[in-house]
This record gives C-alpha cells, structure tokens and sequence, in this order.
C-alpha cells in the first residue's frame, strides 16, 4: 500500500482523483484492511494545514483527539477526552471519529453546537452540513461554529462488552432568543432537540419532551433532565 501525505488542498484532491483512500489514525480501518486486504492507495490529511486547525470556533478532521483543549467548548472538549484509552486518543483523529466510526463520539458535541464541515471532493473543497457529511462521507478537512454561551456533556459509565453508553451533549447559544440544544447517543442511534430558553426550565423540559429526545427510556430522559439544569443554571449565571 501506498500512503500519500499530500501537504496542500490541490494535492490532496490529486490523490482523491487517483482513487486514495482516506485514512487518519487508521484506527478503525487497519484490522479490516488485515482481514480484506490494504489498498493500493491511502491518503492522509496530517501534513495538510487546512485539517490542522484548532482553536476558536474549528478544529481540523487530522486534529489527534488527544490535542483537542479547552481552546474548543467544553462539551467538545470532554467528548474527546473520553473516548477509548490514551493511547487511542494519541492515534485517533477528528475525521475518523466523526466519518469513520460507528460510535461517532464527538458527534453529539458537533451537533449541540450546529457544527457545519468543511470537505474535499475530486471537483474541490465546499461547505456542508453534518446530514450530508455522515450520508454521502465526502473527505473531510474541518468542522467550524459558533461558540455558544456554555456547553455540557456526560457519558454514562456502562459495563464493558454492552451497547454503547449513553451520551448526553447540551449546549446554550445566546442572541436575540436564546436556544437550548441537546444531542443524545442512545445505543447507535442519534437523537436531537432544540428549544427557546430563558422561560424558565420546566417550560423548556417540557419543550424538550415534544422532540425526539422525548422518545427515550424514563431512565435516559432522567439524565438529559439533570444535564439540561445544569446548563440552564450555568447559563442563567453569566
């Protein structure tokens, strides 16, 4: 197997029109390359300045999850510390978490912050939204969004060897009205909720519950209400 380090958006499409696969940490693609076979052509993002980036408001999809710091909103930054062991976090990259996995733990995060994701196709870069990043799995090089006024984020510990653990991902963004967002991970499936705050928290628990979030077992709504005060008062202090 070939494995191109293109380091400029140009090269980078050079190799995705030379039919490179895409590869970040290949944490989730080496035993099934072992399994099926390598091929000829991997590419990977890491010398690219583009899928670098981190700080304000972007991180980039060959970030290692290890870096990613209290520059990004908390309920990013906790969603990266927690997935796997150290040393998965030191190989595992932004992109592979996002598009490759099928726990997608930074997605939550993503989500609550209505995160939008800079990707690279053959024909060149252009910006979508998440829906269209994890159906039609363009390369990605970035996510980008607004910070919001504060975030929060709990993964509920779980026996080893069951369904993945819940995950609850909340955050405020402030302006003009304020809205509450909440992103949960319930097994492999996603769900989401979005409501007006600032009418007081049993108003916005009940306009929650009229989401999708409000079809999740008593025990999983229980942890989305604790979370969902919680943000609400931290919010209610700034």
């Amino acid at each position: 197997m070939l494995l191109r380090l293109p380091t400029s958006l140009p090269e980078a499409q050079e190799c995705l029109s030379d039919g490179a696969i895409p590869v970040g940490g290949a944490t989730l693609v080496w035993a099934a390359w072992q399994r099926d076979g390598f091929p000829e052509q991997a590419v990977s993002l890491r010398e690219v300045p583009e899928a670098n980036v981190l700080g304000a408001g972007e991180v980039g999809a060959a970030v290692l999850l290890h870096r990613i710091d209290a520059r990004v909103p908390e309920v990013l930054h906790r969603a990266a510390a927690g997935v796997g062991t150290g040393a998965v976090r030191r190989t595992a990259t932004v992109g592979g978490n996002v598009v490759g996995s099928t726990l997608r733990c930074l997605l939550p995060a993503a989500l609550v912050l209505g995160a939008r994701a800079r990707v690279l196709a053959a024909e060149g870069p252009f910006e979508t939204d998440l829906a269209e990043l994890l159906a039609k799995k363009p390369l990605l090089l970035s996510l980008h969004w607004d910070d919001p006024l504060v975030s929060g984020y709990r993964k509920v510990v779980e026996a080893p060897g069951g369904p993945p653990p819940l995950v609850v991902a909340t955050a405020v963004h402030a302006g003009e009205r304020p809205v509450l967002r909440v992103a949960v991970r319930d097994g492999y499936d996603f769900l989401t909720g979005s409501v007006p705050c600032g009418t007081g928290t049993d108003t916005v628990l009940d306009g929650l519950g009229a989401t999708a979030v409000g079809a999740l077992p008593a025990e999983a709504r229980e942890v989305v209400r604790e979370q969902v005060v919680s943000v609400l008062e931290r919010a209610a202090d700034r």
